[in-house]
């Protein structure tokens, strides 16, 4: 059982912060060439989700890990409140549509867990209803494992209230993070506790594990997700296919 109260959201205190950024852009490098051979193997795909309370980092993480990547091949896509039409299909219907094909990667930028953290905050769906999508949740990432070769890499980026509170000051007193600012972002901090305890529902009863990102530091967090990424690249061992591959 993970309790999130338990696992610190700071970086190790004996860290350069000078040397893990270095690491951190060679290893997008490293990564933009793996895409690339993803690409061209048409083997495999990635999903990546990003979630983590608002000012957690998630469109910062995504870029350290993948700014160097080539723009074909990559993309990305943030879910928003339900359209009209969507909210007439079952929950997942407009997931399904953004999930990569083979020889892509897709970045979720929050995802089809907003189903059963914000719906569940404000109590717009039953606690049975968010057992039942939780099941659903874990059918739908286990049928792209192993229907399409799809790995799906999902990352909690482990902020603290106080870090949160800073992080939404900041987007006030600094005239260039003023466009970041979103006045309901400080109505759903209120809300706390509650997401905290639907995040650790959706951790602790997910099929396909979590990676639990400490978020405080930013140099830190990017490292992290950064070297989940290229060490899941690395572990599909790929092969760029030559002039005699394709005529087979």
């Amino acid at each position: 059982m993970i309790y999130l109260d338990k696992i610190s959201t700071e970086a190790p205190k004996d860290l350069s912060k000078k040397k893990i950024k270095e690491k951190t852009e060679k290893m997008a490098e490293e990564i933009a060439e793996l895409q690339i051979t993803l690409l061209a193997e048409q083997k495999h795909s990635l999903l990546v989700v990003l979630q983590g309370m608002d000012a957690s980092g998630k469109n910062s993480s995504a870029k350290a890990a993948f700014e160097q990547c080539s723009p074909e091949g990559v993309d990305s896509y943030s879910f928003k409140a339900p359209t009209e039409e969507e909210l007439q299909h079952d929950f997942l219907w407009r997931i399904h549509k953004q999930v990569p094909r083979k020889g892509y990667i897709q970045l979720f930028n929050r995802s089809h867990y907003e189903d059963i953290l914000i719906q569940r905050v404000h109590k717009w769906i039953t606690e049975e209803q968010v057992h039942q999508r939780m099941q659903a949740i874990n059918a739908f990432e286990t049928l792209l494992q192993h229907d399409n070769q799809t790995t799906i890499l999902k990352f909690y980026l482990h902020l603290s209230q106080e870090e949160q509170q800073k992080e939404l000051q900041e987007r006030i007193d600094d005239p260039s993070k003023n466009w970041k600012h979103n006045a309901n972002d400080w109505e759903e901090a209120k809300h706390w506790d509650e997401y905290r305890k639907a995040y650790e529902y959706a951790i602790n009863e997910s099929v396909i594990p979590w990676h639990i990102i400490p978020a405080d530091n930013a140099w830190y967090r990017n490292y992290l997700v950064t070297k989940t990424i290229l060490e899941t690249l690395q572990g599909l061992d790929m092969v760029r296919p030559t002039l005699k591959d394709r005529k087979k």
